[in-house]
């Protein structure tokens, strides 16, 4: 057997989160839609996710988006999102950075102004809006998941930390909405070490406490994520800006606002009537960079009124390069995923560009 494959990368960032694109190298996985496809990376072949996000080649803040043929008919491409805590089915800033590498590898040809074309995530069909000009990707605008608040301001008991309140909403996983200023951050970077070791102790006790049921998924696991909301600023009719972060992984704070927490900002900003469709807030993050939320809408499923939305951001490419795998390397493990790399490198028919 070949001891030393390659898997092609274009490396990527939007808000500040990497999201390594894995553009060839991998052969093409059954399943006859990307949810399955995920589900067999997943169950089957999880060695890629680690080999890319652990080292000797990556480190956990980063995400991992692998291109496969869409099954949908309407869609380019497909892409599998691929984190620390595994595999979310939605990610709007890996979204954003998947959109602008299809442009920029061809698979969409670039058109000059606004151009429209749709993905393919794992949790179904995505809208994709892309501002070009002079051959820039200078903005992408994604459809947020729809997004819906579950629990409102609930009271907990966090053990070194005291009593404070919370609410839950879905908006691609289930999200803690804390307010920072009630304990007493003000959302600056050289507070990152103390929001992730805060968020870590609200999110244990949240999930020792109770668990979450989405109302068509079921059960999706335990609480994993935390967002933090500063005080917001009113900077004209409908825009609304506001300092965020948000908790991912015990340690890791994303460096953006991420696309869903944003989603899930909105979702309780509506639950408190404080918003009409085309409002906007854009969240700021640690490092400055941010996302525009917009509200587009609602409709009602269940017991809930569920916000429709898009996110506004841009990515900026990194870097495009190959990655040699030697499963000789003690410190690699091709256990888990030698079933999956091809001989041929450039493996998924994308007409993906190898110049």
């Amino acid at each position: 057997m070949n001891t030393t494959h390659a898997i092609q990368l274009l490396d990527t960032h939007a808000g500040g989160d990497v999201s390594r694109i894995v553009t060839g190298g991998i052969d093409l996985l059954p399943g006859a839609s990307v949810r399955e496809q995920m589900h067999y990376l997943r169950d089957d072949a999880d060695g890629l996710r680690k080999l890319l996000l652990f080292e000797p080649y990556g480190i956990p803040e980063m995400s991992v988006d692998l291109l496969v043929p869409a099954t949908h008919p309407e869609a380019a491409a497909g892409y599998i999102i691929m984190e620390v805590m595994g595999y979310p089915i939605y990610s709007g800033s890996n979204t954003l950075c998947t959109a602008t590498a299809v442009l920029e590898t061809g698979i969409v040809p670039k058109q000059e102004g606004i151009q429209r074309f749709k993905l393919e995530a794992p949790a179904g069909l995505v809208q994709i809006e892309a501002r070009v000009h002079n051959g820039v990707v200078e903005s992408v605008t994604c459809e947020g998941l729809p997004s819906y608040i579950d629990t409102y301001r609930a009271t907990i008991n966090v053990p070194g930390i005291g009593q404070l309140h919370y609410s839950v909403a879905y908006s691609g996983g289930f999200y803690a909405l804390v307010d920072a200023t009630e304990l007493g951050f003000k959302l600056t970077l050289d507070e990152e070490p103390a929001l992730a070791a805060t968020a870590h102790k609200v999110v244990e006790a949240i999930q020792a406490e109770r668990g979450f049921s989405h109302y068509t998924l079921g059960d999706v696991g335990p609480l994993p994520f935390l967002h933090f909301m500063g005080p917001e600023e009113r900077i004209a009719d409908g825009f609304v800006r506001s300092r965020s972060t948000t908790y991912v992984h015990p340690g890791v704070i994303c460096r953006s606002t991420t696309g869903t927490g944003t989603s899930a900002r909105l979702a309780l900003m509506h639950y408190e009537n404080r918003l009409k469709p085309g409002d906007r807030l854009e969240t700021i993050s640690l490092r400055e960079t941010g996302f525009i939320g917009t509200f587009t809408g609602t409709h009602r499923a269940g017991a809930y009124q569920v916000v429709e939305n898009t996110i506004t951001g841009r990515s900026y490419v990194l870097a495009k390069s190959e990655v040699v795998i030697n499963c000789a390397d003690p410190l690699v493990n091709c256990g888990e995923l030698h079933h999956i790399l091809s001989d041929r490198h450039a493996s998924m028919p994308l007409g993906i560009p190898n110049g």
